[in-house]
């Protein structure tokens, strides 16, 4: 074992001092944070040019209830349609309303002078649909229409309890939507780890092999201590890089999140985490979307961002250890990277696939489909970890960490066998027949 510690130690140190190491490890989490804010601010503060909208009402009741804004701007016109289309080209586009158009909503056409979106689109539609259905319930002769539909409008914001966990009315109210959330992202994440560090594994054996270290290298440890030596040490800087994010990450947040948010928001947050009953009072007080204070309430409690923190480090290291050992059997039994291709697919399959089925988990968390993949020890670990923000049952956690570290036993015996051969084995690419013949070849 001592032989095996010292290539760990030399791998970490190899690793950990690159200034990419140091530079990923700071950037990662604020690029992250960025991804995750940049698409609402973009949202919130970008706005297209001011667009000109002739608009032709044949039916002379919508048009002047179009209601104009920064980005459209709705201007009547007299003119027919085709005069309209060849002189108004300084326009953005042309509306055409048809006559009939309370009894054929789709006599409308929208000539535009250069391309469209479905967000002017979207825009018009939905404000002819208002204007059309306000029309309509006119003709019915109700005093005071319009005051009755705002009040008897209604939106129900819904709380969801965990009834098998807990059946207490103090009982804190879980989060579909932060669920959601945290399992992509986290699958997301292990995805990437998977890859990355496979890769990094098989890269780092194919340079050794190349340059003929590893013939040294042989002379004084056995292939199997070198293989491992090699997949723990790359192992231990993912680990030391997920827990820096971790601690980052979560530091930040503590710290940023309750400055952002009001004072009033923040206390219905603490009031749901203990199950108050006046949580829904409070978001209702400050006009907070009680959905959303359910999600600031699971995301800011400690001991659910704790498990999930301790089962993202347990599947990375798993699921790590799993591909590390396939990566690194690849990589001693090619001359270079290119080589690598056709024997990598087969790895790298199961692992896009898991990412895929993370839609299934999404839908369904507790599916038939959801359950089996996440045990299944190739595509568990990304499954998996995007099925634990739901709250998913301890012992399904268990039994698929216990297969994931069971199954790398199993792997690391076979990958070990193509790794004592490969590593001697130059200038020639060899099938998945004579990797199987290594397989079988006695100790």
């Amino acid at each position: 074992m001592s032989n095996v510690f010292i290539i760990i130690q030399r791998e970490f140190n190899a690793r950990v001092r690159k200034k990419s190491f140091i530079i990923t490890t700071v950037l990662m989490p604020v690029l992250m944070i960025g991804l995750m804010v940049a698409p609402a601010l973009i949202m919130e503060y970008s706005s297209g040019d001011e667009k000109r909208i002739a608009v032709i009402d044949e039916s002379g009741v919508i048009a002047s209830k179009l209601q104009s804004d920064k980005e459209l701007q709705f201007e009547p016109t007299d003119l027919s349609v085709d005069e309209a289309r060849r002189e108004l080209t300084d326009h953005y586009a042309v509306l055409c309303i048809g006559s009939d158009v309370f009894v054929n909503p789709s006599n409308v056409k929208f000539y535009v002078n250069s391309s469209s979106s479905i967000a002017v689109e979207g825009n018009i539609s939905k404000q002819l649909e208002h204007i059309i259905e306000t029309e309509k319930l006119k003709n019915y002769n109700i005093d005071n229409l319009q005051r009755i539909l705002d009040e008897v409008k209604t939106s129900v914001s819904m709380q969801t309890f965990r009834n098998d966990k807990s059946q207490d009315e103090d009982a804190q109210a879980q989060s579909s939507m932060a669920a959601t959330a945290i399992g992509y992202v986290l699958g997301f994440i292990l995805y990437m780890f998977l890859l990355i560090y496979g890769s990094m594994v098989m890269q780092s054996v194919i340079e050794e092999k190349n340059s003929r270290v590893l013939e040294v290298m042989v002379s004084s440890v056995r292939p199997f201590e070198l293989m491992m030596g090699k997949i723990l040490g790359i192992a231990s800087v993912a680990v030391v890089q997920l827990l820096i994010w971790g601690v980052l990450i979560g530091g930040v947040g503590a710290l940023v999140v309750p400055q952002l948010m009001p004072d009033q928001m923040m206390v219905g947050v603490e009031a749901m985490q203990t199950g108050a009953p006046q949580a829904a009072e409070l978001a209702a007080a400050g006009d907070f979307d009680p959905a959303m204070m359910q999600a600031m309430a699971t995301v800011t409690d400690a001991g659910y961002v704790m498990k999930i923190f301790v089962c993202l480090v347990l599947f990375v290291l798993g699921g790590y250890l799993l591909y590390s050992a396939m990566f690194a059997a690849v990589g001693s039994a090619v001359d270079s990277v290119q080589d690598a291709q056709q024997l990598q697919t087969p790895i790298t399959i199961p692992i896009i696939l898991a990412l895929l089925m993370m839609l299934a988990v999404i839908k369904d968390p507790n599916s038939q489909v959801a359950f089996w993949f996440s045990m299944i020890p190739l595509t568990s670990p990304v499954v998996m970890i995007a099925r634990i923000p739901y709250d998913i049952p301890m012992w399904e956690i268990v039994l698929s960490l216990a297969i994931l570290y069971g199954s790398f036993v199993g792997m690391v015996w076979v990958a070990a066998k193509i790794y004592r051969v490969g590593i001697f084995m130059y200038g020639k690419k060899p099938n998945f027949k004579e990797l199987w013949k290594w397989i079988r070849y006695p100790f």
